[in-house]
């Protein structure tokens, strides 16, 4: 009989799953388990992370949600790297995000996600919190969803004086077009990020 290294599997789905975390229902259902032994699975990787000192990492529950998170012990270290502005570049799904959310603020992150085609979450909270972007109030209606809009630090950092400065987007074009386009505009935001 093959043993199953439930640890290994929910550590990759943890990990997958992001600052979205998993439900308990949720982990029932992949694992293939009822919600005893999914329970019971999640607690025994907890304990491994709790005992091991070497670890960075914990799984806490928020929410209703499990999640992998830093131990608090490490929380200077992580500071001094959200602080330090050039220890990292902005990844392709923030560049997107960033560019849509110039060109069409203010918009919601539904609004952004129908755009992209994928889940925006994460990118959201990368600009956030290298204050390129904000929440700029609550869109009307249902859910009242947050707005987002560039920033003053936007503009500093990319040598703008106002939005009215940024390239023109064509009116109508073929989609190949369109995609080397969007390559070329993303590729010359990269590099003016890493400069």
């Amino acid at each position: 009989m093959d043993i199953i290294n439930w640890s290994s599997i929910l550590e990759s789905l943890l990990f997958a799953a992001g600052d979205e975390g998993l439900s308990l229902k949720q982990l029932a259902v992949v694992l293939e388990v009822d919600e005893l032994k999914a329970s019971e699975i999640i607690e025994g990787l907890k304990q491994e992370y709790d005992r091991d000192d070497k670890r960075g990492i914990m799984v806490v529950q928020l929410a209703g949600t499990y999640q992998l998170a830093t131990k608090k012990e490490n929380a200077v270290y992580l500071k001094k790297l959200v602080d330090s502005p050039h220890t990292s570049t902005l990844s392709q799904a923030a560049l997107e995000t960033l560019a849509i959310i110039a060109y069409k603020q203010p918009i919601t992150r539904a609004e952004i996600e129908e755009i992209r085609g994928v889940k925006t979450e994460r990118p959201l909270h990368t600009l956030i919190s290298k204050v390129l972007i904000t929440d700029v109030g609550r869109a009307e209606g249902t859910g009242r969803a947050y707005l987002y809009g560039t920033t003053k630090e936007f503009l500093d950092y990319f040598g703008l004086k106002s939005l009215k400065e940024l390239p023109q987007l064509p009116e109508k074009v073929e989609d190949e077009f369109i995609q080397e386009e969007a390559d070329l505009f993303f590729s010359k935001f990269q590099e003016t990020i890493n400069s």
